[in-house]
């Protein structure tokens, strides 16, 4: 018996010598309707999805640079613009002023010649050409160290091949019909033309569209569903119902959900709706309280800003090698874990 307990010892000690498991952690950061997404490989290398919004003093650049004190993180190797609207890309130049970044992705030349957003895209571009700039092609990867960052979507056009577990005919794309816009053409728009990607890192998968367009979704997922299932879905644009078709997000099966909405953006019925009845939903997070969708909204516990109440709280993910992935809201500090 004495050789059993010496044994179990042995063993316990052997298992408290151990270093913790490393994990992917994204800080999804609450710009009010913009975006700005931290990540940091499990081997250190970190990677910043969008920049929000300029102006309101510096608002979003004191926010993201709290989450990368938070995530220990002194220089971003990959700034990732997912399209050149003023909520993903306009407070690049502020955010660039206080900490560098080495890469830049991006789909490439503006499709909007709105002398306004030219100005913003500009800007983007004298800083992102002072570094290393690439332009996300479909089925290219995006090197972050041990997380695999393929390009399924970008400058509207698809991924052509499907990933290992893609490929299959997609029941979710029947009776989902195109929409028409009344007024610009909406799927040739920044939106449309966002930059989409799929993050794997062993057995956990993250897929993030940025702002894409519901046509340029179905061109995606339809007839067949080149991505298979992920565990978390970054939201499309903010929660908005140009986006987030059916054909996408009973689809893609996804076990949790967080919307980068803003307390009066998007954020909308329909949306909310979709994605709380989809196909192996098990909790969908708000970086806001919903005032489109005040009867809609998830318990308080899983939205990051409540109504009337001070802003600024994050949402952080981390994702082990298992597939297991805790989310924590930045407001209460209460995590979940699903595995």
């Amino acid at each position: 018996m004495r050789g059993i307990w010496r044994s179990a010892l042995i063993l316990l000690v052997c298992a408290l010598a151990l270093p913790a498991a490393k994990t992917l952690d994204m800080w999804a950061i609450d710009t009010e309707g913009g975006k700005a997404l931290l990540m940091v490989s499990p081997s250190g290398q970190s990677m910043l999805i969008d920049t929000g919004f300029p102006g309101f003093n510096d608002r979003d650049t004191t926010r993201i640079l709290e989450a990368c004190e938070a995530a220990g993180v002194k220089k971003l190797d990959i700034l990732v613009t997912t399209h050149y609207d003023l909520d993903h890309v306009g407070n690049t130049p502020s955010l660039l002023s206080r900490i560098s970044a080495s890469m830049f992705v991006d789909h490439g030349p503006p499709v909007d010649q709105n002398p306004r957003s030219l100005a913003t895209v500009k800007a983007y571009e004298e800083l992102a050409n002072k570094g290393r700039r690439v332009t996300a092609k479909p089925g290219g990867k995006i090197p972050f160290g041990d997380v695999d960052v393929l390009v399924v979507m970008s400058a509207t056009e698809p991924l052509k091949t499907p990933v290992k577990g893609g490929g299959a005919a997609n029941p979710a794309c029947a009776g989902v019909e195109r929409m028409t816009w009344p007024r610009g053409n909406e799927d040739n728009s920044e939106n449309g033309n966002s930059v989409g990607l799929l993050f794997t890192y062993g057995r956990f998968r993250m897929l993030d569209l940025g702002d894409l367009t519901w046509n340029r979704e179905l061109e995606l997922m339809c007839p067949n569903n080149p991505i298979g299932t992920v565990d978390l879905f970054m939201v499309s644009h903010h929660g908005h119902n140009i986006s987030n078709s059916p054909a996408l997000v009973n689809a893609i099966r996804a076990k949790v959900a967080i919307m980068d909405n803003g307390a009066k953006k998007m954020g909308m019925p329909s949306t909310m709706k979709l994605l709380r009845s989809a196909p192996g939903m098990q909790a969908l997070y708000l970086l806001h309280w919903s005032a489109n969708a005040p009867d809609d909204n998830p318990p308080d516990a899983y939205i990051a800003n409540l109504q009337d109440s001070p802003d600024g709280k994050w949402i952080k993910v981390s994702a082990e090698k298992s597939g297991a992935f805790t989310v924590t809201n930045g407001r209460t500090g209460e995590s979940k874990t699903f595995k």
